[in-house]
């Protein structure tokens, strides 16, 4: 098997039924790969991951930088998160460095997230307007100013976050870091490390579920999607050492993240539909009022089927799918355990002989390369 070295996190494949894989990013997902084997750390994962994810940083980020396309300031924001994902789930087995610049990170996410809400709010608005009468729309335009603007200036606090000097030197660590690499065979191994993590995320992700009531606040739904992310997060780093069982779990972790995302972005935008109308200084009409109580209506029917939404989801990852990935989990486990004798009798051997043979890979079914959404 083989772990990318590069990658994207562009658009949905064609044969996802999204958009076609944008031609810098088919380029990344085809550059070098690294040997992965019985035998590879979990750092040199976490690296293969941080390098990956830095070549995706370097497509969009121009892209964000501009704004005339609202998905490279998504894909930039999505990039982030991953790279917190990533460290987070090896802080165990990442330089001190790293770890530390992982608080930069979380800057890093909250000035591209200002300006991503107001994305969605805008085009949220345009789809709900789309269905009204030619002589309502106009109600809307007071609004759909006053969000361009919002945006604009989310735009100009983001760029100069960019410029920053912490966000350079935080990309500089971890380019930095990613140069240096990781020490063959040092530290401990991805095929132990990386079930145990999967599990541990999934454990999470069940309690998470099991708190909820059809009343519960959206938080609490919002905290489900992030233990979601964190699984799949997780199971994705070791996608192909778990095989097919990994990529059918992922496909329903998307669904219920998806699901649940339409959920917390509606949230949002009713939120700040309902501060802008408390708002006295914000000049919009009588007309443009109402249609914003319209419109929070709608967002708030929406947000009243989150129950409903994770009850479905949640079925399809905790049944066949979980349990064939949990049976594919014991599987490798078994597999390191016979593994780590041989490690030990070659590693005694190693001290008399010149060379040895290398360890045995591990085989297991690839998963076909495509980038995967957000």
């Amino acid at each position: 098997m083989k772990i990318p070295s590069s990658a994207s996190e562009a658009e949905p494949s064609a044969a996802d039924g999204g958009a076609d894989v944008m031609p810098a990013a088919a380029a990344a997902l085809s550059a070098p790969e690294s040997t992965f084997d019985a035998s590879t750390s979990a750092c040199e994962v976490a690296m293969a991951e941080l390098r990956r994810l830095l070549a995706v940083w370097r497509i969009h980020e121009p892209g964000a930088r501009i704004g005339r396309d609202p998905e490279e300031l998504h894909q930039l924001r999505v990039t982030a998160r991953r790279i917190d994902a990533t460290l987070g789930l090896f802080k165990s087995q990442l330089p001190a460095a790293l770890l530390r610049a992982r608080r930069s990170t979380k800057a890093v996410l909250r000035s591209l997230g200002a300006a991503r809400d107001l994305d969605v709010q805008l085009s949220e608005l345009a789809r709900y307007c789309a269905g009204l009468p030619e002589s309502e729309r106009a109600a809307a335009e007071p609004l759909r100013a006053r969000l361009e603007s919002d945006r604009s200036r989310a735009r100009a606090r983001l760029v100069r976050a960019l410029d920053s000097e912490p966000t350079r030197r935080w990309l500089e660590t971890l380019t930095l870091a990613c140069a240096a690499g990781a020490e063959r065979n040092g530290g401990e191994r991805a095929m132990v490390l990386m079930p145990q993590r999967v599990r541990r995320r999934f454990r999470k992700l069940r309690k998470s579920v099991g708190k909820l009531r059809p009343k519960s606040p959206l938080e609490a739904y919002h905290q489900v999607r992030r233990r979601a992310k964190q699984l799949r997060y997780a199971t994705e780093c070791g996608a192909l050492m778990f095989g097919r069982a990994a990529q059918d779990l992922l496909k329903a972790l998307r669904r219920l993240q998806d699901r649940l995302g339409v959920h917390q972005d509606a949230y949002m935008a009713q939120s700040h539909l309902a501060a802008l109308a408390a708002d006295p200084g914000s000049g919009l009409p009588p007309a443009t009022l109402f249609l914003m109580g319209r419109l929070a209506e709608h967002h708030a029917r929406l947000t009243a089927q989150a129950h409903r939404t994770l009850t479905r989801s949640w079925r399809r990852v905790r049944g066949k799918r979980w349990k064939a990935l949990r049976a594919r989990l014991a599987e490798l486990a078994d597999r390191a355990e016979a593994a780590n004798g041989a490690f030990d009798v070659q590693g005694t051997a190693a001290e008399d002989m010149a060379s040895q043979e290398a360890a045995p890979v591990v085989h297991a079914p690839a998963p076909e390369a495509r980038p995967l959404k957000h």
